[in-house]
């Protein structure tokens, strides 16, 4: 799994940034579930996504903070 990048995420809308970030909590619920259960093929996956989830929340909040509306 790679990475997302903040220039990416960037150019989505607040809407499919917010859907994404949903995709993306589900997915981490999933593997956390998986790693414990000892059924998880790749668990350097868990902290890539949960940076990816934390950009998508600092773009929310940059946004959000300067008014600006995507």
């Amino acid at each position: 799994m790679k990475p997302s990048k903040p220039a990416d995420l960037r150019h989505l809308t607040d809407a499919e940034l917010e859907q994404q970030m949903k995709d993306n909590e589900s997915s981490l619920v999933d593997m956390q579930f998986n790693l414990a259960v000892g059924t998880l093929e790749n668990p350097s996956a868990i902290p890539i996504l949960k940076r990816d989830i934390a950009r998508m929340k600092t773009i929310l909040n940059e946004r959000s903070r300067s008014g600006e509306v995507v």
